[in-house]
């Protein structure tokens, strides 16, 4: 069964339980009790208790949060899954936590005012950034029962395009703004594209400010300009601040190899441990 659009409600609830989920999985607390936990602080008048109760069993049984999803199709969005199946697979590079934080961004902009416009751009960057792989990933993008039966086609059209057409170009031609530059340089008033106009005025014209560039560029123009969603970013491992504790005892760790390192050498130099003179203490019995 085809995944449906959902009350507003039921994205706010999904929103908080994929940060729930998030921020407790970072706590240490098992997946189980997390969605066991969850699915008691959620409102019953919603659907996700119970698909989350069906998700709780397939992880008992198969190990993946993906298993119960894809028995909840009608429910969950193809790119939802798809999102999740990519964080547990072992080949690929995409953790959970980014992973969850996607679908928390996701869901708080359904629960708003989403446009197909918006949900796409935040969809292709999601994949883009994360390197999800663009075959398998707009083909569960047009899935999704937001877009329209010409908006699909496009999506699963453009798949063969990319490397070779500008992707801001792709989101140009399919504009108004395309549409009016046509009309003003043919010169005809009522000048029609032949394929169906998917984008508005501004889109189009952000688009054209950015051919040739990188796509970020636009992505983040769209964001400024029009409020579309921002798709979460991966701290670096150098981004990332230590605890002083932890720091401290990596400091150890450290010195403690580099001992051990110069004691198979042949020799461990003591003098940096010795008191200085200046410190106020003797200095050691030669």
């Amino acid at each position: 069964m085809p995944a449906e659009l959902l009350d507003r409600e039921e994205y706010v609830e999904q929103a908080y339980f994929f940060r729930a989920y998030r921020d407790r999985l970072a706590d240490g607390v098992p997946s189980q009790e997390i969605l066991a936990q969850v699915r008691e602080e959620l409102l019953s008048t919603t659907r996700l208790p119970v698909a989350l109760e069906v998700i709780e069993g397939e992880l008992l049984l198969r190990g993946q949060l993906v298993d119960g999803m894809q028995h909840l199709g009608h429910y969950f969005t193809p790119f939802q899954i798809f999102v999740i199946g990519q964080s547990e697979d072992e080949k690929a590079r995409f953790d959970q936590f980014t992973a969850l934080h996607v679908l928390q961004k996701e869901a708080e902009y359904r629960a708003e005012e989403p446009t197909p416009q918006g949900l796409f751009i935040y969809h292709f960057e999601a994949i883009s950034r994360n390197h999800l792989g663009y075959d398998r990933g707009l083909e569960a993008v047009a899935a999704d029962p937001i877009y329209s039966e010409d908006f699909r086609d496009w999506i699963l059209k453009i798949r063969t395009e990319l490397g070779t057409i500008d992707f801001a170009d792709m989101i140009y031609v399919r504009s108004e703004q395309m549409v009016v530059d046509q009309r003003r340089r043919r010169a005809v008033d009522d000048w029609q594209a032949e394929h169906p106009i998917l984008f508005g005025l501004k889109e189009g014209r952000i688009a054209m400010a950015n051919r040739g560039k990188d796509p970020l560029y636009m992505f983040a123009a769209l964001q400024r300009q029009l409020h579309y969603p921002q798709v979460p970013r991966t701290k670096r491992a150098q981004d990332v601040e230590l605890e002083p504790v932890l720091e401290r005892r990596l400091q150890t760790i450290e010195k403690r190899l580099q001992l051990a390192e110069s004691e198979l050498k042949g020799g461990v130099d003591l003098a940096e441990f010795y008191a200085k003179p200046e410190d106020g203490l003797d200095p050691p019995n030669s």
